[in-house]
């Protein structure tokens, strides 16, 4: 655990960033579950329900428009797929993030990688539903591979400098 002593601004950075995608991770896995032991139709009543109380008081908030146009997408293949979606990634997160605390060196470029695929995604769908959260996770996306990358290079030189000792 001395390697999570980190004193520089990047490594407490790297450490926090690195706890979020975790975090992320676990909230995909499980909202997966939730979505896996509701029936579509079920899961329709419950998000329209949240999203019409809260324009009962708000007619214009953003997130309960969005919430009420979702429920009425919201069909069996769907579901599955929003499964299948939020299972894969966060499963794949908190790999990673679990990798990257016990300092497992190929966990750093699968990390980067499993990032660069995630942003080419979500630019792909930025193309066609442009979105300031999706833009915003972008950026974290970016920021988070750069300190991988850099915490990924510190890690490998002193891995080569105990191994010369």
């Amino acid at each position: 655990m001395k390697r999570f002593q980190g004193s520089t601004l990047l490594d407490r950075s790297f450490h926090v960033s690195i706890a979020l995608k975790g975090i992320d991770g676990v909230l995909e896995i499980l909202g997966s579950i939730l979505l896996l032991s509701g029936t579509a139709g079920r899961l329709n009543v419950i998000l329209t329900k949240m999203a019409q109380e809260t324009l009962s008081q708000d007619p214009h908030d953003i997130a309960a428009t969005l919430l009420l146009h979702l429920s009425h997408r919201f069909n069996g293949s769907a579901q599955y797929f929003m499964i299948f979606y939020l299972l894969s990634h966060g499963l794949a997160k908190v790999i990673l993030v679990a990798a990257l605390w016990m300092n497992r060196m190929w966990a750093y470029p699968a990390m980067i990688l499993m990032l660069l695929g995630f942003i080419g995604y979500q630019a792909y769908r930025m193309t066609f539903a442009p979105s300031w959260w999706l833009a915003a996770l972008t950026v974290f996306d970016a920021i988070i591979i750069l300190l991988t990358w850099a915490e990924y290079k510190k890690q490998r030189s002193l891995k080569i400098k105990n191994a010369g000792r």
